[in-house]
């Protein structure tokens, strides 16, 4: 019989000179070196508030195979400051099987309820004046596409990294399309809207989200969300009769431009009104969110500057929210997500050479 194991402290709780036993997931792991050549365990430690360096310095060969990317271990440590940052230093650790924990006690989350959210997508597609593309939109948000988008992150990493985080960027960028939409009458509206609400729908396929740590499925690393965007909307509008060519084509133009540049995994640049703002829309609303949840992991208050972010390629100045506590959960859904998503932009280096390239402009 399995003994479940209660977690009892939270990353976003740490502070140094902290002694702690407790359980955190393995998010990365490598065996490392010191100058000396003595061997080291190099960790990556999360749970749902956030993601924590560690170091494990004595018997690393014994632990390495204990700490399997994935997995939960339960690390006798101590809190340490580093550089700035807070550094667990692991005396000890041992496997916890995952039936022994609540998983979503390792599962981030955004703090908007999905209810809510999924309501107001119901809204914005009743909204659409035009009645094929209102038929595609609803053709596509249904069944397990819809349940899945409900839940899918809208990254790995960088912005909206956490359960509900794609309905949530997309909502965002709704928003600010029906205000853009209405200040410049160049635009069609609807088409404008149903471009925002599908440009990043693929990343249902491309992020493997069932439990964390998030990564990519085997088809998001091989085609990429925009191709398989591009696909989605296409089967879904065989099955509408009356939409026009010209209309599944400006869609899927959106869809594939989104990123804006060939260097960001565009294979067109956008040439239409809806496809150029949708673009800058896009980019906004990622840095907004990833400056967010730095702000919400300095500590104190007032005007401060981060370390220098290696996406956006500058320091920051930003004004400390002030804010450090772990919400508490309704249900199913852990309502964290701001620290978390702090932990993981403050750790821009973290990121191998290729994610950083991906992911350079944050989408």
């Amino acid at each position: 019989m399995t003994h479940a194991v209660e977690k009892k402290i939270f990353v976003a709780q740490l502070i140094a000179g902290q002694q702690l036993q407790d359980v955190f997931l393995v998010s990365r792991k490598s065996l490392a070196e010191t100058k000396a050549g003595k061997p080291y365990l190099a960790l990556g430690l999360m749970d749902k508030t956030g993601e924590i360096e560690a170091r494990l310095w004595d018997n690393a060969h014994q632990f390495e195979a204990l700490a399997e990317e994935g997995s939960f271990v339960l690390v006798q440590a101590v809190a340490k400051a580093f550089r700035d940052q807070l550094q667990l230093g692991v005396n000890s650790l041992q496997q916890v099987a995952e039936e022994a924990v609540q998983l979503g006690d390792f599962m981030p989350a955004s703090a908007r309820p999905r209810a809510e959210m999924a309501e107001e997508l119901d809204t914005v597609i009743a909204g659409i004046t035009d009645p094929p593309l209102q038929a595609l939109l609803r053709e596509i948000f249904q069944g397990e596409t819809y349940a899945r988008f409900l839940r899918a992150p809208a990254a790995k990493k960088m912005h909206h990294a956490y359960i509900g985080g794609l309905i949530e960027h997309t909502l965002s960028i709704v928003a600010m399309a029906e205000k853009t939409a209405a200040h410049y009458p160049l635009l069609d509206r609807d088409m404008f809207i149903a471009g925002a609400l599908l440009h990043d729908l693929a990343k249902i396929e491309e992020f493997d989200f069932a439990r964390p740590p998030f990564g990519y499925t085997d088809r998001g690393r091989l085609v990429g969300h925009l191709v398989l965007g591009v696909e989605l909307v296409r089967k879904a509008a065989e099955k509408v009769t009356d939409i026009t060519s010209d209309q599944v084509d400006q869609l899927m133009h959106i869809i594939l431009s989104h990123h804006g540049q060939f260097a960001f995994g565009s294979p067109v640049l956008p040439m239409t009104p809806e496809a150029i703002l949708l673009h800058h829309l896009d980019d906004m609303d990622a840095k907004m969110n990833y400056m967010e949840g730095l702000r919400n992991k300095m500590a104190g208050s007032g005007w401060q500057w981060t370390d220098y972010q290696r996406p956006l390629e500058r320091y920051l100045y930003l004004r400390a929210s002030g804010i450090e506590e772990v919400p508490t959960e309704t249900g199913d859904e852990p309502q964290e997500a701001r620290s978390f998503q702090g932990q993981a932009a403050a750790r821009p280096s973290q990121l191998s050479q290729p994610d950083v390239k991906r992911q350079q402009t944050l989408f």
